[in-house]
């Protein structure tokens, strides 16, 4: 095989609210948890089974660490695409400890916030509301006009 591929796809929710931290060179740096969790019918019980595991995830892209930092908390569901990394590490106690990651950087990771419930000012304004069309049609029009292309932080 010429070559090899390092790629992590999870769809779960945030364990905690997001830990954001500045680097020595000035850029932001998110962690958090990750719960993906799987559910099955046991065959000879009838009993309802759960698994859940935990994923370290590590955001480096600048853009990423400021949507994370805004948007995401604690139970917010979530799509992401990165990198799984090992590294070693000196605990405060001078033990080395290993550590396996999802590392998000670059151009082949991807972060995508699946529902809205981690923000109470976001609103979907995609399809005009049933109860109040008028106020979805003014949602709307505040946003004609604004070049997405100024707008994006990444």
């Amino acid at each position: 095989m010429a070559g090899s591929i390092n790629k992590v796809i999870l769809l779960g929710r945030l364990g905690g609210d997001p830990e954001i931290r500045v680097s020595q060179d000035g850029n932001k740096i998110a962690k958090f948890s990750l719960a993906t969790s799987e559910n099955w019918k046991d065959k000879s019980t009838n009993e309802k089974k759960e698994r859940t595991e935990w994923h370290k995830v590590v955001i480096f892209s600048p853009g990423l660490a400021d949507i994370t930092e805004k948007y995401l908390k604690k139970g917010s569901l979530i799509y992401l695409e990165g990198q799984i990394r090992s590294r070693k590490y000196t605990d405060q106690s001078g033990v080395e400890k290993y550590i396996t990651e999802v590392v998000i950087q670059g151009y082949n990771s991807n972060l995508t916030m699946i529902d809205n419930r981690s923000s109470d000012n976001i609103e979907d304004i995609s399809s005009p509301s049933i109860d109040n069309p008028k106020k979805s049609d003014a949602k709307i029009e505040e946003f004609e006009g604004i070049d997405i292309e100024d707008e994006v932080p990444f």
